[in-house]
C-alpha cells in the first residue's frame, strides 16, 4: 500500500520536544504572573456562532467555520458555529451573558488557541495561543487600573529573561486632540489611526503619502509626524504634553489620564528604562479608546510588538446596554517564542523535563529499578526508567541525546551491596552511595535543578 507523503500543514506549528518545553516554561511564567495579580482564568468554547464572529469586526474570509465531515441523510453538513479568531469576542459574549453572577471589576486571564484563516508567513499562524487579560469595570474603571497593566508585562519579560525591553505607552485621546487641532474630519480618524500604527514598518515618507491619499494634505502630515516622532524623556515629554492642553479638552484629558497612568506605573516600582511615552503607538483598531501599549526588544527591533493592548470604553455593546468599560493586553506567545528562539534570546535545552534515567543493566532485577524510579519521584525528583533491552552504553547514549543530568547505574555488584551508582551525565563523574542515601546524594549535587 502506497503511503500518504507527510508534509507539514502551512499555518499550524508542531515544535519538537525540546523547542515544546520552552514554550510550555514560557507559558507557564505568564501563568504565574497573572494570577500573582489576581486575575481570574476562564476558558470559553473554541466555537462561537457564526453571526457573534462576523459582527464584532472578523474579517469573514479569515473565519474558519465548521462542518461535519459526513451528514446523516436529509441533514446539512454546515453548521452555524465557527472558531474563535480572538479571545476578545468570546470575552464580551462571557461578560454581557454572566453579567449578575460576576464580580466587578472583573479580572480574567485566558490562555487558548485561537484560528485565523490568513496567509501563513514567518511569524504569522493559522493556529497560535493567545495570553490575554482584561479587567472590566461596571459603569466605569479606574485609571489606576490602565496603570498596572505595564507592571504585570515587565515581570513576565523580566522573569523570562529576554534582554532590554521598553514598554511604549500612549492615549488615544491626545491623538484625536490633535487630529481636531489640525481639523482633521472625526470620520477620517479610523483610517489616520492604522496608517500611523504602521510608521515603525513604513517610515515617514510612506506614511506621509498614505495620509495624503486619505485626504489630508502634505502640510497638515507632516506636522502630524513632527508631532508623533518627538524623542523626549518621560518627564520632558509630560511638560511638553501639559503645555499643550489648551488645544481641546479631548487632548487635555488625554494628557491627565497619561500622567495618571505614568505616576501609577512608578509607584509599581516599574524601572524608568523599561517604559516611555511615545506619540506615535496608536494600536490600529478601531475599540481602544484611551491608553495603548506596545511592548518591543530594544536590540531585536525586527521582532516587532512582543505584547499590545489598551483602554475600550465599552466591551459588549453588540450584546448588552449596560456600560462595560476596560482595559486588557494580549501576548501572542505562538508567534513569539520562535523568534526568541531564532534571534539565540531563548536557548533551547534538554528534550526531556525529567533530570534522571534509571538504567537497567540486569532484566532480572527490572522490579528494583522500578522501585528505584518510584522512589525518587515521590521525593520530586522526575525520573525516567529505562524498560528496553539494551546495552548500558546505549542506554547512555539515549540519556545524553534526551539531556538527562543524571543516570542511576546498577548492576549485580551494586545491588549485592545494596548501592547504586549516580553518575553526572554533565561531567562523566561517577558516585557511589548506598540505595537509602540515594535521594539525599541526588538532591544535594542538583539542588538547583529540583
Amino acid at each position: 500500500m502506497a503511503k500518504t507523503k507527510l508534509t507539514p500543514i502551512s499555518g499550524f506549528p508542531e515544535f519538537l520536544p525540546e523547542e515544546q518545553i520552552i514554550f510550555a516554561k514560557v507559558l507557564d511564567i505568564v501563568r504565574n504572573n497573572y494570577e500573582r495579580y489576581g486575575f481570574s482564568p476562564i476558558e470559553t468554547p473554541a466555537v462561537e456562532r457564526k453571526e457573534i464572529l462576523a459582527s464584532k469586526g472578523g474579517n469573514e474570509k479569515e473565519i474558519y467555520a465548521i462542518s461535519r465531515f459526513a451528514a446523516e441523510e436529509g441533514e446539512d453538513p454546515n453548521t452555524d458555529f465557527a472558531l474563535h479568531f480572538d479571545l476578545t469576542i468570546p470575552l464580551a459574549r462571557y461578560v454581557a451573558l454572566y453579567k449578575d453572577k460576576l464580580s466587578f471589576p472583573f479580572r480574567r486571564s485566558q490562555i487558548q488557541k485561537v484560528w485565523r484563516g490568513e496567509r501563513a508567513q514567518k511569524g504569522r499562524y493559522r493556529e497560535f495561543y493567545q495570553c490575554d487579560i482584561d479587567v472590566i469595570g461596571k459603569g466605569s474603571l479606574s485609571p489606576l487600573t490602565d496603570a498596572e497593566i505595564p507592571s504585570i508585562i515587565y515581570r513576565i519579560f523580566d522573569e523570562m529573561k529576554i534582554g532590554h525591553f521598553v514598554i511604549k505607552i500612549n492615549n488615544r485621546k491626545i491623538l484625536q486632540g490633535y487630529f481636531q487641532e489640525l481639523a482633521i474630519p472625526a470620520d477620517q480618524t479610523g483610517d489616520i489611526l492604522r496608517i500611523i500604527d504602521k510608521l515603525e514598518k513604513m517610515g515617514a515618507e510612506k506614511v506621509v503619502r498614505e495620509l495624503v491619499k486619505t485626504g489630508v494634505d502634505e502640510t497638515k502630515s507632516q506636522k502630524l509626524l513632527s508631532f508623533l516622532g518627538e524623542l523626549l524623556n518621560t518627564e520632558d515629554m509630560l511638560t511638553k504634553l501639559n503645555s499643550m492642553i489648551q488645544i481641546n479638552e479631548q487632548f487635555s484629558q488625554g494628557v491627565k489620564e497619561l500622567a495618571t497612568v505614568v505616576e501609577g506605573v512608578r509607584s509599581l516600582g516599574v524601572p524608568e528604562a523599561f517604559f516611555k511615552i511615545d506619540l506615535s503607538i496608536a494600536r490600529g483598531l478601531d475599540y481602544y479608546t484611551g491608553t495603548v501599549y506596545e511592548t518591543v526588544l530594544v536590540e531585536h527591533p525586527k521582532i516587532g510588538s512582543i505584547c499590545s493592548g489598551g483602554r475600550y470604553d465599552d466591551l459588549a455593546s453588540f450584546f448588552t446596554n449596560e456600560k462595560l468599560p476596560g482595559v486588557g493586553i494580549s501576548i501572542g506567545i505562538t508567534r513569539l517564542v520562535p523568534q526568541l528562539i531564532q534571534a539565540g534570546i531563548l536557548k533551547v535545552g534538554a528534550a526531556t523535563v525529567a533530570l534522571v534515567l534509571v538504567t537497567a543493566m540486569d532484566e532480572n532485577r527490572i522490579n528494583d529499578y522500578l522501585r528505584i524510579g518510584s522512589e525518587l519521584r515521590d521525593a520530586g525528583i522526575p525520573t525516567e526508567v529505562y524498560l528496553e533491552k539494551a546495552r548500558l552504553g546505549n542506554q547512555l547514549k539515549y540519556a545524553n541525546k534526551k539531556g538527562f543530568k543524571i543516570a542511576i547505574i546498577a548492576g549485580e555488584d551494586e545491588f549485592s551491596q545494596n548501592t547504586v551508582q549516580i553518575k553526572n551525565l554533565m561531567t562523566g563523574k561517577a558516585t557511589l552511595c548506598s540505595i537509602t542515601e540515594m535521594v539525599q546524594q541526588v538532591k544535594c549535587q542538583f539542588e538547583d535543578l529540583i
